[in-house]
């Protein structure tokens, strides 16, 4: 037996678009490299991070796209999100929600979401993806969260974003 999967190219022909398939109506790709982003502190425990792409008032639909870098021990509780992600496992090894996630691992978050508690005995990294949840509208959090000068006390982050 086959898994019926919606043949989302027909799908996108019948949409009324109003726009050419053109250099005029379309954006260009963006390119960023690592070497020309520094390390942010990230709001968890022992995470810091590199989003080479993320949320301005240019761009308010940008996704966060990055790698996150976790020390040994790093950790975070359970908490819920509005948008949608993918992380990529490209170092390290990580129970999430009660599973060990090594290298190679690649974890979808649909929206909305929760992500269960986090910890980390070997640190590593992370490549992250977050983008507005196409059901829910939301959009990912960058300010305040990925580009932090010192991190609040855990029981001052809120959880239900």
């Amino acid at each position: 037996m086959s898994k019926h999967i919606p043949d989302t190219a027909t799908a996108n022909a019948a949409l009324q678009t109003g726009r050419e398939a053109s250099r005029r109506d379309h954006l260009p790709y963006q390119v960023r490299h690592l070497d020309e982003v520094e390390w942010e502190t990230i709001r968890w425990p022992g995470e810091t991070g590199k989003m080479l792409f993320h949320p301005t008032p240019e761009q308010p639909t940008a996704p966060n796209a990055g790698i996150l870098r976790l020390e040994p021990g790093a950790h975070h509780p359970e908490h819920y999100h509005g948008f949608a992600q993918v992380w990529l496992i490209l170092k390290g090894e990580f129970t999430i929600d009660g599973r060990l996630c090594p290298p190679g691992t690649m974890l979808y978050h649909p929206d909305p979401h929760f992500e269960g508690e986090f910890h980390t005995a070997t640190g590593g990294e992370i490549m992250i993806v977050q983008y507005p949840g196409p059901s829910t509208g939301e959009r990912p959090i960058y300010a305040g969260r990925f580009n932090m000068t010192e991190r609040k006390p855990l029981a001052e982050e809120r959880v239900d974003l």
